[in-house]
């Protein structure tokens, strides 16, 4: 019986199979760390008050090449949608749990000094999406989605008695809008508590 000879492992050959793996590994990792980049440079940009920061101005943030950006993004769109979640992921924290107060009077102020902590964290996001939704189809359909959000938190913690007033709660929703909070912080220059102060009294008022 003749034995069928079996082929040699080639040493040479190992080091290259096992280093292989290993540069698609680092390969990946490095685009991931890229992306990373890249979208924590649009949100420091926008952070700092830039409002609608430039495919190159966050390339250079990134510390990549402006290709890079694009390599992850097809537009600066797709990098839009990566701001609003960091707004939506606030919403989601600061809302999504049971209204503190018995009565309509008590959650409302909860719901007040929430908004007030939001809005604050989220202004410079927000008058950028505002500024940007214009031209950006996703962005405008993100913020008309999140607005309905809001009144839907705003109507849970009303009575049904008090979601029945149309015009109640439009003027309602309107206090506890981000539109009316920056009003009061930017164009009337009122601090922080001095807006959520304001709002308080007129939603009190409104609801007596």
């Amino acid at each position: 019986m003749t034995s069928v000879p079996t082929q040699e492992p080639n040493i040479q050959d190992a080091p290259r199979a096992l280093s292989e793996p290993t540069q698609a590994d680092g390969r990946r990792q490095r685009s991931v760390d890229s992306r990373t980049r890249i979208v924590q440079a649009l949100l420091d940009l926008v952070g700092e008050g830039e409002i609608s920061p430039s495919a190159e101005q966050v390339a250079h943030r990134a510390q990549v090449g402006l290709r890079s950006v694009f390599r992850h993004f097809k537009d600066m769109d797709s990098l839009y949608s990566e701001m609003s979640q960091v707004i939506e992921a606030e919403i989601v924290k600061t809302f999504y749990r049971p209204h503190v107060g018995v009565t309509v009077a008590e959650r409302l102020t909860d719901l007040i000094s929430r908004r007030a902590g939001l809005f604050e964290r989220i202004g410079p996001f927000r008058r950028a999406s505002t500024t940007l939704a214009h031209r950006s189809s996703f962005l405008a359909s993100e913020q008309r989605r999140m607005t309905a959000g809001l009144r839907k938190i705003l109507e849970d913690a009303l009575t049904p008695e008090m979601v029945a007033d149309r015009a109640k709660v439009e003027v309602l929703d309107l206090l506890l809008s981000f539109d009316c909070w920056n009003r009061l912080r930017r164009d009337q220059n009122l601090s922080p508590s001095e807006a959520e102060a304001v709002i308080g009294a007129a939603v009190a008022r409104l609801i007596a």
